[in-house]
């Protein structure tokens, strides 16, 4: 994380001076922020969340900060502050079923990693702030347009788990096993 980045983070603090002495004396330790100030978060399951940050990075599109916890295991979006309604709507532009999310903006703290977390650390960043994100537009139909497409894969892969092991608890052993078959028999098939 750049200076600008602590600096932009750190003034959510209550104490943004208390917040950076607390950084420097430890750059690993995580540090409660209120969100809505300068930013919001968007936070999902960490399954559904790294997919969604993998896919987002991948295709270049326009993103912020991202965060996780290892321990409650969830992934957190940060998006411009106040934009509650509008990730509501996009998400309902992109389909009609339920999205599992939590928005938190003002009146909510979140926990942010420290400047500097180890890779065993509770808080950790995916993409450390390193400036003042921009507030655009595309930041936040890229993130409902991913995690809409991002958790329908993930259900219908869980889907796909759950009938699996249905299907080798009925057949009682797994499916598409092929016995083997010498050559010859397999000429006569």
């Amino acid at each position: 994380m750049s200076k600008r980045g602590i600096q932009w983070l750190s003034a959510s603090a209550d104490d943004p001076e208390v917040c950076r002495e607390h950084w420097a004396a430890d750059p690993r330790a995580p540090y409660p922020l209120s969100a809505g100030r300068y930013f919001d978060v968007v936070s999902v399951a960490q399954r559904v969340g790294l997919e969604t940050f993998e896919q987002l990075t991948r295709h270049n599109m326009p993103m912020g900060p991202v965060m996780m916890d290892r321990s409650a295991r969830r992934t957190g979006f940060f998006l411009p502050s106040g934009q509650r309604e509008r990730f509501a709507r996009m998400v309902l532009n992109e389909t009609t079923d339920a999205l599992s999310y939590r928005y938190l903006d003002e009146g909510s703290v979140i926990v942010a990693p420290g400047p500097m977390p180890l890779s065993a650390d509770r808080y950790a960043w995916l993409r450390a702030p390193t400036r003042r994100p921009e507030a655009t537009p595309a930041r936040v139909a890229a993130l409902a347009a991913m995690l809409v497409a991002t958790s329908a894969l993930v259900d219908r892969a869980e889907q796909y788990e759950r009938e699996r092991v249905d299907l080798e608890a009925t057949l009682g052993e797994p499916p598409g096993q092929l016995e083997a078959v010498s050559p010859e028999a397999a000429h006569e098939l």
